[in-house]
């Protein structure tokens, strides 16, 4: 992690921005939160981004001092009370915030802080929070921007890995030691994947810090060609050959995975978590569900497959896959499935975690295995 240096560090002016409801649906299986945050809250989704944005501004305050960075924000549970929680002495925007936050909200806040003249503007959100920005900024402003994930999916390049990393970039920017390049703004089609289809779209791009290793880049789309698919079969069969016919399976997002399911003989969504067990299987599951289902956690397996390109196990698009779950099965028990061109497309050769819980992050980091091929796998290291 960078730390104070003798490097020279410039005074940065610093917008933030929190989506408070971003990444409720997660847990909850909704993959997303757009246009449904009733639904979400009624299936007992908890805030996420005010935890995700008070722990970055914490750990932002430990890692600088607080002349080095100015920080403006806005009222309310768009960053002030965010930055009460973390001590953090801030500016406020000259906006009104209601109970219920809006796209709108975003966007008049990101155009405050763009007059305000930043250094570089830090949101706490989502694919869709990066859209908004970038619908605020277009080609009126240069300034960069950063986003602190809290989302369910993420498959824009301009997020940090975590809210750590974030601040490691900050740090890296204030030091003239950050690249500024163009990151693609993607944002998906939640009503599609909600039944189960995948529909991203390519919005443009947003200028952006970067640092390696600490970006996590565009998801990259794994190719549909047959030896792609006959690779992943192998792996499948792989996979079910070392199982016990007894054994639970929480089956997690992706192409990859849904070979097993097809060797089984069962469905899979594609984009959701499904549980199998002896021949039968649960489909598009969320958190709860999977806590009143499994009855046998030493007898459960979670099998995954990394997102292409960022390397993401845990974190982005399965997070009703939670740390208690995690917990429970333990890092022994976690399959990892990739084909040989899917860990090659991976930056740094490296698998990354974040899902919200310090001590699980902790626990998952190091090495695992990830099955290749049939009978072929790899010890991979863990971010």
């Amino acid at each position: 992690m960078l730390t104070k240096s003798s490097r020279e560090r410039k005074a940065v002016k610093l917008g933030f921005i929190v989506n408070p409801i971003a990444g409720m649906g997660g847990k909850v299986g909704l993959k997303g939160t757009d246009g449904i945050i009733k639904e979400a809250i009624a299936r007992g989704a908890k805030p996420i981004a005010p935890k995700r944005a008070t722990e970055f501004l914490q750990k932002l305050k430990q890692s600088t001092t607080e002349t080095t960075i100015e920080v403006l924000t806005c009222p309310g549970i768009m960053g002030e009370e965010e930055a009460k929680a973390a001590s953090f002495p801030v500016q406020l925007l000259s906006i009104n915030i209601g109970k219920k936050t809006e796209a709108k909200d975003t966007k008049t806040a990101v155009k405050l802080l763009t007059a305000a003249k930043v250094d570089l503007i830090v949101f706490v959100g989502g694919d869709g929070t990066a859209k908004d920005i970038f619908d605020a900024i277009q080609k009126s402003s240069e300034v960069p921007v950063l986003g602190v994930p809290s989302g369910v999916k993420m498959y824009s390049g301009v997020f940090a890995v975590s809210p750590s990393d974030a601040v490691d970039v900050i740090l890296a920017f204030a030091e003239n030691q950050a690249e500024i390049a163009e990151f693609e703004v993607m944002d998906a089609d939640e009503r599609a994947i909600r039944s189960d289809t995948f529909a991203v779209k390519l919005q443009g791009s947003l200028k952006g810090p970067f640092v390696p290793m600490r970006i996590q880049g565009s998801k990259q789309i794994s190719p549909e060609t047959v030896d792609e698919k006959d690779s992943q079969m192998a792996i499948a069969r792989f996979i079910i050959e070392e199982l016990h016919p007894s054994a639970t399976c929480i089956l997690g997002p992706g192409t990859t995975v849904k070979s097993i399911a097809e060797m089984l003989g069962v469905e899979k969504t594609v984009l959701g978590v499904d549980i199998y067990r002896k021949g039968e299987v649960i489909l598009d599951v969320n958190e709860k569900k999977i806590l009143e289902k499994v009855d046998d956690w030493q007898n459960t397996w979670i099998i995954l497959s990394p997102i292409g390109h960022q390397g993401i196990l845990l974190g982005r698009g399965n997070q009703q896959i939670s740390p208690e779950i995690i917990k429970r099965i333990g890092k022994e028990r976690i399959i990892v499935a990739a084909t040989k061109s899917k860990l090659q497309s991976i930056e740094g050769n490296v698998m990354r975690v974040d899902t919200g819980d310090a001590e699980v992050d902790n626990m998952l980091r190091g090495y695992i295995k990830v099955v290749t091929d049939y009978r072929e796998w790899r010890l991979m290291p863990v971010q």
